[in-house]
């Protein structure tokens, strides 16, 4: 999730998050756009990052449909977090393209385990929204190597042993690798209370979803 918000408790200066197209861990190519990319802010600390969102634990390789959901979320507790920039990439000839080239610029997030209380999840099909809800009750929703890429997330966020400015190839805390030579951040933990984000991608070794309901909306989350 990729711009700045909230407040945090515990968190430094804020970066930018750039990508590269060197580094096995990602897909797709950078092309002409890696400047463009070294200029995006790095979700960056100052301020709180609500950055749920990541990709790389089992690495998202699967081509996006280019249609974003929505995810929200009162709440959402991660131990093992990572963050990097990046671009994900739409099958070839894809409706949705626009003049992207299929392409879509991310901040890609990992989080080794996670729990996320009153989870929405929306889809504009539209004049209709796909609607997912879970983790209302006792239970919350729980999820391990989850990995998620975003264009744009609220909240407000506190980070334990926090460390921004690492090499993405070098992360250690969530088991993924990002590409080398990327800006990247990792902690310990991570909270976000109050999370809303833009989500093109999103992937779990262990995703269980207590209270799940499915349902067809006219509004979104």
């Amino acid at each position: 999730m990729a711009s700045p918000v909230g407040n945090t408790s515990e968190t430094p200066e804020s970066g930018s998050t750039p990508e590269s197209s060197d580094g096995p861990a990602r897909r797709g190519r950078l092309s002409g756009r890696r400047a463009a990319i070294m200029a995006v802010p790095a979700v960056a600390i100052t301020a709180g990052l609500a950055i749920m969102t990541a990709q790389g634990a089992l690495g998202v390789q699967f081509a996006i449909s280019g249609m974003p959901f929505t995810v929200t979320a009162t709440q959402m507790d991660g131990t093992g977090f990572e963050q990097f920039g990046g671009l994900d990439n739409m099958a070839d000839n894809s409706p949705n393209a626009g003049d992207t080239g299929g392409q879509v610029l991310i901040v890609t997030s990992a989080i080794k385990n996670a729990t996320i209380t009153k989870l929405c999840q929306s889809v504009d099909l539209g004049g209709t929204n796909l609607l997912i809800k879970a983790g209302a009750g006792d239970k919350k929703v729980e999820a391990t190597d989850l990995t998620l890429d975003s264009t744009d997330l609220t909240g407000d966020a506190s980070f334990t042993n926090i460390e921004i400015g690492n090499d993405a190839s070098t992360l250690t805390k969530a088991g993924v690798k990002g590409p080398l030579g990327v800006f990247s951040q990792q902690a310990d933990t991570v909270h976000i209370a109050n999370l809303r984000q833009t989500n093109y991608a999103t992937t779990a070794a262990v995703f269980k979803l207590p209270g799940l309901k499915l349902s067809f909306s006219g509004t979104g989350c």
